[in-house]
């Protein structure tokens, strides 16, 4: 039995790619924003809440509707996926300085404003920020579940930190038709 009023967070899928190891994740991020961008059309039918949560690029004077162009604008797959995952009228954004979208964010208070106990966490990557945001999600006591191909990350790693968070019970891995039949 699913847990009411659900909300997907789509973590770090508005970014340049300048970051070590980009070359790797690409790939990875394109094919999980396809599989992220079904869950949101999912999420917005049944008038479930869509946030944002992603890093600000350092740049403390830029906000996040700033952040979208400047990756629409930027060839490649940055731009690719902004365009598959484009915010739409009605959903939320934070920006996060740091790997845990809860950390130093609104995000706990606006959850509990939208009465949302179950967190749905995708994007990237997930041997980083994808774990960190579930581990303090587990810590503030919402059920988190990670979708296993909404979720980007470089070789073995991802499987790696998947398997953690299964084992630790910092969330449930499951797949999206899995997901999807709840």
């Amino acid at each position: 039995m699913s847990i009411p009023n659900p909300a997907l967070v789509i973590i770090d899928m508005f970014t340049l790619f300048d970051f070590p190891e980009a070359a790797q994740a690409k790939p990875s991020a394109l094919e999980a924003a396809r599989h992220i961008a079904r869950l949101a059309r999912h999420f917005r039918e049944r008038g479930h809440p869509v946030i944002y949560a992603n890093d600000n690029f350092a740049n403390w004077q830029m906000d996040f509707k700033e952040l979208v162009r400047l990756c629409l604008s930027t060839e490649g797959a940055s731009s690719a996926i902004a365009k598959i995952l484009q915010p739409e009228h009605g959903d939320y954004f934070v920006l996060k300085p740091k790997h845990s979208a809860f950390l130093a964010t609104p995000l706990a208070v606006l959850l509990a404003k939208l009465g949302v106990r179950e967190l749905v966490v995708v994007g990237m990557t997930a041997e980083s920020c994808i774990t960190a945001t579930c581990f303090d999600g587990n810590a503030r006591e919402y059920e988190t579940i990670v979708v296993q191909e909404a979720v980007a990350g470089i070789g073995s790693r991802k499987a790696t930190a998947l398997r953690l968070l299964q084992a630790s019970r910092a969330a449930t891995v499951l797949k999206l038709a899995s997901y999807l039949r709840r």
